[in-house]
Formats: structure tokens, C-alpha cells, sequence
């Protein structure tokens, strides 16, 4: 019995779709690492503005009322920066509370800033993973409050 032998020209072609279904999945792959540098750079942006709200509500954490500087804390997280994101887009919350029983020395303050729908560029995804097309981003912050001293 002779071996079976390949005629020649027979695997004409192989390395074309070997080269095709490699390519895709390289595609695929640097889609996603693009996808979570940009969600990471974005949550670093989000972290920094919660920072910028959490410093500012430890020194001014009153209003001239005496009540929490809720408005002014979240105008400055939307204020400290528009690139790389513009953090006063209606998709992304600002959450500002009280850790502790009143706003005075000693006491925490937190900031939360949640983006609930950061788009993705890849748009199989949802194909692959399911679900929507977005992710949700959260940074949040606590500080301690330096003034005014509790009475």
C-alpha cells in the first residue's frame, strides 16, 4: 500500500486564511484594548474631577444657609475639566454626601461621580458579550472635612 501523498498546489491558499481568521482575531483584540484605554482615561478623568469636588467640600462643605454646599460642590466637579470628557453631559450623575451627622471638622465627605453609559467603539460587542453597547463607569471619593470646627 503506498501513503497517501498531497497533490501538489493542494494547500494553495492556507496561509490566506490562516492570515484572514489571525487578522480578525488581532482586530478584535486591539479593539478591546482600545476600548479600555479609553474607559480608563475617562475614569481617570471622572476620579479627578471627584477629587477636585471632595477638596473643595472639605474646606467650603457650607453653604452660607448652613446647609451642605450640594450645588456649588457639584458645580465644581462639572467645572474642573470639559477634555477628556465633557463632565456635564446628562449621562453622568453627581452624587455629593455626608459621612458622619454634620458637616464640620473631623468629619467625611463624599463625591461620587457615575457615567452609566459609556459608549464603547466596537460595535460587536453586544454581539459577542451581550447587552448593550455600553459600560457603566463609577469614581468615587471621600475626604475630611478641615473647617468649620463642631460646635
Amino acid at each position: 500500500m503506498k501513503p497517501l501523498m498531497s497533490k501538489p498546489g493542494a494547500e494553495r491558499g492556507q496561509s490566506m486564511v490562516e492570515l484572514a481568521i489571525t487578522f480578525i482575531l488581532l482586530l478584535i483584540l486591539l479593539s478591546g484594548v482600545i476600548d479600555l484605554g479609553r474607559a480608563f482615561f475617562a475614569f481617570m478623568a471622572m476620579r479627578d474631577a471627584a477629587q477636585e469636588g471632595a477638596l473643595f467640600a472639605s474646606i467650603y462643605p457650607l453653604d452660607s444657609s448652613g446647609s451642605l454646599n450640594t450645588a456649588a460642590i457639584i458645580n465644581r466637579v462639572r467645572n474642573s475639566s470639559n477634555t477628556p470628557i465633557d463632565l456635564t453631559n446628562p449621562d453622568i450623575q453627581v452624587n455629593v454626601s455626608l459621612i458622619g451627622p454634620v458637616a464640620c471638622h473631623g468629619n467625611g465627605i463624599r463625591v461620587v461621580v457615575t457615567w452609566t453609559n459609556f459608549p464603547l467603539i466596537f460595535p460587536l460587542w453586544q454581539t459577542f458579550f451581550g447587552g448593550t453597547n455600553t459600560i457603566p463607569l463609577t469614581a468615587r471619593v471621600e475626604d475630611t472635612i478641615l473647617r468649620p470646627p463642631c460646635k
